[in-house]
């Protein structure tokens, strides 16, 4: 078992549970808190395009709403492993500046690739 197994599959999980009757993208995240308990959320596609949740802040809004603040790793699941979008990494940054982001394909099951948050948002906007 590798060291963000329980990650990927919660991840993988909560993936087939999206709503994506639009694109039949399914994504899912799974957030590892500071505490080291994890939260997932799934995106929820909408009509109205732009009203669409994407997994990676579904993931951030159960961890927050649970009086959690701080992010050690996520684990998004998808086709082909794609990267979060730039609004998600922008939300994901605000809750920790130096975390993984482990890229799984939901159909292979593999890890595709790990990042690190400032690497895939370098010069990410701060209120000081």
């Amino acid at each position: 078992m590798t060291l963000h197994q329980d990650l990927l599959e919660a991840a993988l999980r909560i993936a087939d549970s999206a709503y994506a009757p639009y694109s039949s993208f399914h994504v899912g995240a799974a957030i590892r808190s500071a505490s080291g308990n994890i939260y997932t959320g799934c995106n929820v596609e909408n009509a109205s395009y732009g009203l669409s949740i994407c997994a990676e802040r579904s993931a951030v809004a159960q961890m927050i709403s649970a009086g959690e603040r701080t992010i050690s790793a996520i684990c998004v699941a998808s086709d082909g492993g794609v990267t979060p979008c730039g609004a998600c990494r922008q939300v994901l940054i605000e809750f920790g500046e130096d975390f993984s982001v482990l890229l799984v394909d939901r159909h292979s099951r593999q890890l595709e690739r790990v990042w690190q948050i400032n690497e895939l948002l370098p010069g990410a906007f701060r209120l000081q």
